[in-house]
């Protein structure tokens, strides 16, 4: 199992709990992601995510008016970055999101989404094909891939090519 640490997206973009439900959502649509990190007093203390702010307007929330740090989860959906895709996976399942804190030492050191995480699975798969490419081939990959000459192909001479 692959640890997801070198797919953490580290530079989170962030705004102050103060910036209203739709300055987070023009960032995030410009940005073209779908969580914010949130700062209080500079130092980021969640996330909020395009899900939170749906829910929070379906429960009468002005995008407009409403602060930030009222779509805040109750429980921040964290992970840490020593964490197997299996179990990020598996925390995406529980807290129901897309998008975890990743948290070491009680400090949020970035962001891990489920596109972060199909995009390690695939790396992993493939490497694992390419070792078995490499198994089954005997190491002769280039040789083995060339390709191969008819028996019945002959020069200007009459000789067999070879």
């Amino acid at each position: 199992m692959a640890c997801i640490e070198s797919h953490v997206v580290r530079a989170v973009v962030s705004l102050e709990e103060s910036a209203s439900f739709a300055e987070a959502a023009r960032v995030m649509s410009k940005a073209g992601i779908g969580s914010v990190g949130v700062l209080r007093a500079s130092k980021l203390v969640g996330l909020v995510t395009e899900h939170d702010l749906f829910a929070a307007m379906a429960g009468g929330a002005d995008p407009e008016l409403t602060p930030l740090d009222r779509a805040l989860p109750p429980v921040l959906p964290a992970i840490s970055p020593t964490a197997t895709e299996l179990q990020a996976a598996e925390a995406m399942r529980a807290y129901r999101t897309r998008h975890l804190a990743v948290v070491e030492r009680g400090e949020i050191l970035g962001v891990f989404s489920l596109l972060d995480l199909v995009e390690l699975v695939v790396e992993e798969k493939q490497w694992s094909i390419d070792q078995l490419e490499t198994y089954i081939r005997g190491g002769r990959a280039a040789q083995l891939s060339a390709p191969l000459r008819s028996v019945f192909a002959h020069d200007h001479e009459g000789l067999l090519l070879g």
